[in-house]
This record gives C-alpha cells, structure tokens and sequence, in this order.
C-alpha cells in the first residue's frame, strides 16, 4: 500500500468518534436512544467548533440511510454496513461487530485519523484492531458497565455472556479510559484496570438550548407537576415514582419518552407502567407523552416543579443536568453519576434507589416549600453553568487525546 496521509482540519483534529448502536442522528426516548446518543452528538459538535474535523461512525439501521450525512458543520457521520440494515436491540449487535471493524480497519488504511474515542463497549472491541494496526491513539468510553448492569439486573440482564470479558479487555488495551463520574472509575479499577490511564470527564448540557427562560408546555388544573423523562426501561425506576405518587397529593406526574403517542397503546413499557398506577390507584393523575422531540424537551422541563430520577442505577444521567440547566430542582437516586451533578442539598435531594416513600418524603417537602424551592433550580443552573458546559466537556476530551499522543498539526504517516 503506498503513502497515507491523516485527515486534518486546517489547525486541529482528524477526530473518529465510533458510536456502534448510538446514532448522533436518532430519535430520542427508544429502548436503546438516550444519553448516549446525546453525548456522542454534542461532543462531537463541540470538538468542531474548535477546530477538528469529526467523522462519528454508526451502524446503519435502516435502508433509507444514505452513506454519509452531516450533523453539523465539520461533523460527518458516516453510516456503517454491518449487520441487517434495520433496527437490532444493542444486546444482539455483538456478531456484527467484526464486519464493524473491518469497514474501519479499511477506511483507515487509507485516511487514518489522529485520534480515536470509542463510544459503548461494543464499539471498543470494533475499534481496537484498526486502531492498533493503525498505531492511532485509541481512547475509550463506557457508558455503561456491564459489571454494574448484572449486579442490579441479574437474570434479567440480556448482556452477551462474554461482555464483562470484553469490556476488561478493551480498558486494558486502549490507551485510557475517560470515566464519565467518581463510581466509574471504582468500578474501573475493580476490573482491574489501572488508574492511571483513567481520566473523568463528565458529560455535559448545552445552557443556551436548556435554558430557564422561554415557554413552557401547558399543565392542567392547579396540581403540582413531577416530570420523569427518559427511556421507559425498568431500571428508570418509573415504578417507584408511580408508587411514590400515592404518598404525594395535589401532584400530577408526567412520564415523557418510548415511542411516538400514536404507538403508546401497544407499547409494553407503558402497557407496564399503567398497570403500576392503577395498582397504585394513582391512574389519574399520570400523563404519558410518548417520546419528545430533542427542541420541546426545554419546554417540558420548564413546565414541572420538579424532576424525578429514581434509576435503580444510573451511569451518568444526563436528565438531571438538562433540569438544572432549566432552573427546575431534581430528586434523584443517589448512584452513579447523579452524586456527582445533583449536589444535595444545594440544588436538589438524592434518596436511596428503589425507595418511594423517601422520594415521596423529598418531594412533598420541596413542593411545600416554593422559596427553597426556586432558589435550589438557581443554584442547579449556576451549577451547571460551571461545571458542565459541553465546551469545558469538550476541552478535558482534547486534553485526553493530548496525553495519548495527538499533537496538532498531525503528520502525514507511511502506509503498510
């Protein structure tokens, strides 16, 4: 093969950001779109707009895919044949992660980038051997572990056998690990991994979209208003706000995300979950949106008193940063990344996972307390505005390519 060159922006990055089952592009609120896509979509336009051009490489889903779309400008997403062009749950997509791979390894022979950031632990294993053939810096995200998604699903959890497997072997073989939060990192070095080649790096919120300022969706009658939002999957814990709703009078309950209204009638999460209320007898106070559209979702947080995360386990949660950012108090569970963004007292509560009655306690007690209330969504926005900006997030990613060996402008390398 004869000389390669690295694709570069003119004063940064050739930035490959691989993102398996978590398109940039999708809908949010499916079983498998949530946080992630967010975070890969605004990532990448961050890194853009300081200078690096992006391509972020996702499965093709569908047939009417084309090969190549643009998120933004500078941001590329490339659509990658692998597996049956239609939606597979991300629990089945391991088979094709080898013909994942071998499109990389072959663009790459050509166009190498100069670094690349794995997003899920199904695109490490795609990414490593094209990056190691490569010699490209490799740096790696989770998302989710699967030590931690056994340990509170059990028998229930569908992961490939293998994953845990896997996931220790792509933390050993990159070249560091960027940890979303603090529990991260200690489920990290329980691997077995070494902490020095972790790096956290929170995940972020866009203060000028979620903003305290601007409409808000309507509310009925003169009841308080508790928001959940989010895939409706049972580690949410949507059951345990329904279950805490009872012990919460004067409350209506807005369950946003899964499918489109048309299809929530045949929807099992939310066939579930209104079993839940009835069996709670908390039917009518309960209001299915259906999944919402990523520019009405500002609309809806600023509608609610309150925003309730109640995940029996979270990996970061990027819902309790979008309601600080709007100025709303969030009560959440304490794990995972939700001990490091709601800071409790000062712009919300965290209660123990699986617990409606200290839920319901923290709510009614917030709710009865405008004052306190108003100035803990202040402190939330304020912190936010500090400390998770997608452009400091952005910032502490470049640095991490840095340290793993990028260097701007980069130069032209031999081919095999």
């Amino acid at each position: 093969m004869g000389r390669t060159t690295r694709r570069t922006a003119p004063d940064g990055l050739s930035i490959a950001l691989v993102s398996e089952h978590a398109s940039p592009l999708a809908a949010l609120g499916g079983e498998d779109a949530g946080g992630q896509n967010v975070h890969v979509a605004q990532l990448a336009t961050e890194l853009a707009a300081r200078g690096h051009a992006v391509t972020v490489y996702t499965r093709r889903d569908s047939a009417a895919l084309p090969a190549t779309a643009e998120l933004c400008p500078g941001v590329t997403v490339r659509h990658v044949p692998a597996g049956p062009p239609e939606a597979v749950p991300k629990d089945r997509l391991l088979p094709f992660m080898p013909q994942f791979g071998a499109v990389l390894e072959r663009e790459w022979a050509q166009t190498p980038p100069d670094v690349v950031h794995s997003h899920f632990w199904m695109s490490g294993v795609a990414s490593l051997q094209p990056a190691h053939a490569r010699g490209i810096p490799f740096a790696h995200t989770f998302h989710a572990l699967g030590t931690v998604k056994r340990r509170h699903q059990g028998p229930a959890d569908t992961s490939p056998a293998d994953r845990i497997t896997w996931e220790r072997y792509v933390g050993l073989a990159c070249h560091r690990t960027v940890a979303t939060c603090r529990d991260e990192v200690d489920e990290l070095t329980a691997m077995g991994l070494p902490p020095e080649r972790i790096s956290v790096v929170p995940c972020g919120v866009d203060p000028d979209h979620f903003t305290p300022e601007g409409p808000a969706a309507p509310r009925t009658g003169g009841r308080h208003r508790l928001l959940q939002l989010g895939r409706l999957v049972p580690r949410k814990g949507a059951e345990v706000s329904l279950a805490a709703l009872a012990r919460i009078p004067d409350a209506e309950l807005v369950i946003a995300g899964g499918p489109g209204p048309e299809e929530l009638a045949g929807d099992p999460d939310v066939r579930r979950l209104r079993a839940a209320a009835r069996a709670h007898g908390v039917a009518d106070r309960v209001l299915f949106t259906g999944g919402v559209p990523r520019d009405e979702v500002p609309r809806l947080l600023r509608s609610a008193d309150l925003v309730l995360c109640p995940a029996d386990y979270e990996p970061f949660g990027i819902v309790p940063l979008e309601a600080m950012a709007c100025g709303v108090p969030v009560v959440a569970s304490a794990v995972g990344g939700q001990r490091d963004t709601v800071a409790d007292p000062a712009t919300g509560r965290l209660v123990p996972p699986g617990d409606p009655d200290a839920l319901a306690e923290a709510v009614n007690a917030l709710l009865a307390a405008p004052e306190e209330r108003a100035a803990r969504g202040a402190a939330g926005r304020r912190r936010v505005l500090t400390r998770f900006r997608w452009a400091a997030v952005a910032a502490a990613t470049e640095e991490v390519y840095r340290e793993i060996g990028c260097r701007r402008p980069a130069a032209p390398v031999s081919g095999a």
